[in-house]
């Protein structure tokens, strides 16, 4: 069973199953959806914990120990097991399957992973914690998601906004979660219950985005010319070295160039994605964008980019940072 970090209070609400697994990037959506299982476990009368974590050196026969020893003070017992690394190895991979395939009777398994990669998502291991468990998956809200988020959020203290916003609020706490979390919690102190300004929010909420060279390059991609400014608006104020930002945004110029060059070739975009290899995450973006450029725009960007470098190294005069934006948002309007 696959359920998101909203559902899981409801299905809760419903009983308790024998295994849950939370996995993901966000580590306040792992450590609050952890925290729900384990009120809830207690609220149900488990009243023991065990919390094993499986680092380099640990000895995997202790899962199943633990679950086979007796307890003399509780009946029910919640066993807390997290894998830091993600990764538990042959080892450790047989033993997962072997103890959920056996799942021990008065026992409440909750396992915390991080993001997990496909191919992490393909091994036995895994497929066995998705047969016999609840899945809750656990990944960073992406930013078109993140109004409603933010919405849905403040609703839970009785408050609400317009969209345009809750846009602000997006752009200033893109990128980290816990950040964005904590402005709610504040506007909830701040003000009544109801309905908030704009003002209101404006004045509260300090600008806590988490400015990412690899966000910067997505908003190139999907043409988004006012949220590629703000980013990289941002990168400069944290000081970010131009010669990363330029790497990043010259990877997804070539590699949209071996893509447009093998739907030439191919004379299938489907085809030409699968040979170039593009990874699963950035797949839509890549093939958006694919669908609105032409070589040409392509070329211009590849010599922009190389007159760039060229500033960057100090064989040409420029202003560096007004470059990068020129050459994003030229693309990002291609």
């Amino acid at each position: 069973m696959q359920l998101t970090g909203e559902a899981l209070p409801q299905h809760l609400a419903s009983g308790l199953k024998a295994l849950y697994v939370v996995y993901g990037d966000a580590l306040l959506l792992v450590s609050e959806a952890a925290d729900y299982i384990r009120i809830a476990a207690r609220e149900a009368g488990y009243t023991e914990r065990d919390t094993l974590i499986a680092e380099q050196y640990f000895k995997w026969k202790e899962l199943r120990n633990c679950a086979q020893s007796l307890s003399l003070f509780a009946e029910r017992r919640v066993i807390d097991l997290r894998i830091p690394g993600g990764k538990p190895g042959i080892e450790g991979g047989l033993a997962l399957q072997d103890y959920v395939n056996h799942l021990p009777q008065d026992v409440l398994t909750l396992i915390t992973l991080p993001k997990l990669d496909w191919t992490a998502q393909k091994t036995a291991w895994f497929g066995a914690l998705a047969r016999q468990g609840v899945m809750i998956c656990a990944d960073d809200i992406p930013r078109n998601q993140l109004p409603g988020w933010l919405a849905a959020r403040l609703n839970r203290q009785a408050q609400s906004t317009d969209r345009t916003t809750l846009e602000f609020l997006a752009d200033r706490c893109e990128g980290n979660l816990l950040a964005a979390f904590q402005e709610i919690q504040k506007l909830g102190l701040l003000f009544p219950p109801g309905a908030l300004s704009f003002d209101q929010v404006r004045e509260a909420v300090m600008d806590v985005a988490r400015y990412d060279i690899f966000k910067l390059s997505e908003a190139m991609l999907a043409g988004d010319t006012v949220r590629y400014a703000h980013i990289l608006e941002g990168l400069r104020a944290e000081g970010t070295a131009t010669v990363l930002v330029l790497w990043a945004i010259s990877e997804e110029i070539r590699t949209l160039g071996k893509l447009l060059y093998a739907t030439r070739r191919t004379g299938n975009l489907q085809n030409a994605l699968r040979e170039v290899r593009i990874r699963r995450e950035k797949a839509g973006l890549i093939e958006s964008a694919a669908r609105r450029l032409k070589l040409p725009h392509i070329e211009r960007a590849i010599a922009h980019a190389a007159r760039l470098d060229k500033i960057i190294k100090g064989l040409r005069q420029g202003d560096e940072w007004d470059e990068l934006l020129q050459l994003g948002l030229r693309f990002a309007k291609s």
